[in-house]
């Protein structure tokens, strides 16, 4: 693995898009959850989000860790 390929993958992580797919959701509606809940555009955050998060979270924690294999190897 070259210098390049291993920062590639280091600096891999979700997107708004990954979680408004997981959560089967828009993106604006993802963007619209996460606003400070003062604002007017705030919404509520869709039912379930907790297991999508955890979902995308374990996603991000295999890669990460298949990456340290492959750099300790």
């Amino acid at each position: 693995m070259n210098f390049r390929t291993a920062t590639d993958e280091l600096l891999t992580h979700p997107t708004l898009q990954d979680l408004a797919e997981t959560l089967r959701i828009s993106v604006q509606s993802v963007r619209q959850a996460r606003a400070d809940s003062e604002s007017a555009a705030h919404r509520e955050p869709p039912p379930g989000w907790e297991k999508g998060v955890l979902k995308l979270a374990e996603k991000a924690a295999a890669h990460y860790q298949r990456l340290a294999k492959k750099l300790r190897s």
